[in-house]
């Protein structure tokens, strides 16, 4: 048996190499996890486990074996899931995510106009405008928790002008995303079990039903709803499919940006000497947000599922196997990434790693990721002297997302 989540040891030596589990969603709450696959890459870089509480699995976590298996979507399919667990039978949302091609191609296609290098260029000016709204209102002197007052609320806003969501029920985009990525803990005291999961995600997709037919009655725009409503390959997908492609919407837009935003504060935090670098050259914010991207690495990990037989690194994979692509670990590669445990805002190819994927899955709104970073990190260094963090982050519980729920900070102005 391997070892369970209330007894994980700080030591990943002190457990037999076959019985690590990654999937344990406490160690990456317990911030474990690093030192846990610094160990795989060095000795089982390509390691099975063969119990867990999703099944076996593979775990690649090796930068190029990574990009290896995320390009050939042939051997290695995003169906039926793109995370170590698999969907209800009776409650599967598909999105295109979990497609492969033509029906993943086309798909994509129709919703990329709404980050298209044309529409962020229109967008990036509201943004900026909003999040210096968002920073003028902090309440200096006082601790306050930066993930609700700020990476929510930023990308709750984004996410709110992608989907030309009612400005006043934004506050239901986050809530909508924390529910879809757990099925045991909402807010940390709230419980919710499965059946009252359905319930919320059924509350989520009427809602987004009533957009749906409000704008396929409009002429086309360039939100994401529209897109959908209007889209040749689109417009008459199930219900179902729509669900879950708003799942992929908005988790994609939440969920990532949020906890960079988070993840970047923490690291600053952590390394004063790169915060410094950062106030004296204000030049290096661009690469200092790919820095953030790849050393907050907020999706620990991408599923496939091997369609036929295939070796790597001397390891036969069966048709029908997982395989998990560990991200996390992948932006940690010794031999591809120097000195990969430091956090430098001013690394060579910074943009180098696989926060976002590769191939025909990598992340289509990577650049409005970048883009959003990047503007709230020229609004802050225009008000703040610091943003000093004043207590210890609360990581969520989960082994996709990388997440902090809490991150109580204090502002010192400029």
């Amino acid at each position: 048996m391997n070892v369970t989540a209330s007894s994980l040891p700080s030591d990943p030596y002190s457990i037999p190499l076959d019985q690590i589990d990654m999937s344990q969603p406490g160690l990456f709450q317990q911030n474990l996890h690093g030192a846990y696959f610094a160990r795989l890459r060095k000795e089982d870089p390509v390691h099975y486990c063969a119990e867990s509480a999703f099944g076996p699995f593979w775990s690649i976590t090796k930068f190029e074996d990574i990009v290896y298996v995320d390009r050939n979507h042939e051997i290695f399919s995003s169906e039926p899931a793109i995370t170590i667990g698999d969907f209800a039978d009776d409650f599967e949302t598909p999105n295109f995510i979990v497609m492969d091609p033509p029906d993943h191609d086309v798909r994509r296609r129709t919703v990329t106009p709404a980050v298209s290098p044309r529409t962020l260029a229109e967008l990036e000016p509201i943004i900026r405008e909003r999040a210096g709204k968002i920073l003028d209102e902090l309440p200096v002197g006082e601790t306050f928790n930066w993930v609700d007052k700020v990476s929510i609320e930023l990308t709750t806003q984004m996410l709110a002008t992608l989907f030309d969501f009612p400005f006043e029920d934004r506050h239901l985009l986050p809530y909508w995303s924390d529910v879809m990525m757990t099925s045991e803990d909402l807010t940390g005291s709230e419980q919710i079990d499965e059946s009252e999961r359905r319930a919320i995600m059924i509350e989520c997709l009427e809602y987004f039903e009533r957009l749906w037919r409000e704008r396929a009655a409009q002429p086309p725009k360039n939100d994401f709803i529209s897109l959908l409503a209007h889209g040749e390959n689109t417009r008459d997908m199930d219900r179902m499919e729509f669900l879950g492609t708003l799942f992929l919407l908005i988790v994609g837009g939440n969920d990532t940006t949020r906890n960079s935003i988070s993840g970047g504060v923490l690291a600053l935090n952590e390394n004063p000497d790169q915060y410094q670098k950062l106030r004296d050259n204000l030049e290096l914010i661009p690469t200092m947000v790919s820095e953030i991207i790849r050393y907050q690495t907020p999706l620990s990990h991408m599923r496939r599922t091997a369609t036929q037989d295939t070796v790597l690194r001397g390891k036969k994979i069966k048709a029908g196997d997982k395989v998990v692509m560990w991200y996390v670990s992948g932006n940690r590669d010794e031999d591809v990434i120097d000195d990969p445990d430091k956090f430098n805002i001013e690394r060579d190819h910074a943009r180098h790693h696989v926060s976002f994927g590769f191939g025909i899955h990598r992340c289509m709104g990577n650049r409005l990721a970048e883009m959003q970073l990047r503007m709230v990190w020229e609004e802050i260094m225009k008000r703040f002297h610091r943003v000093e963090v004043v207590g210890d982050p609360v990581r969520v519980h989960s082994n996709f997302i990388l997440g902090i729920s809490d991150l109580p900070v204090r502002v010192h102005p400029v």
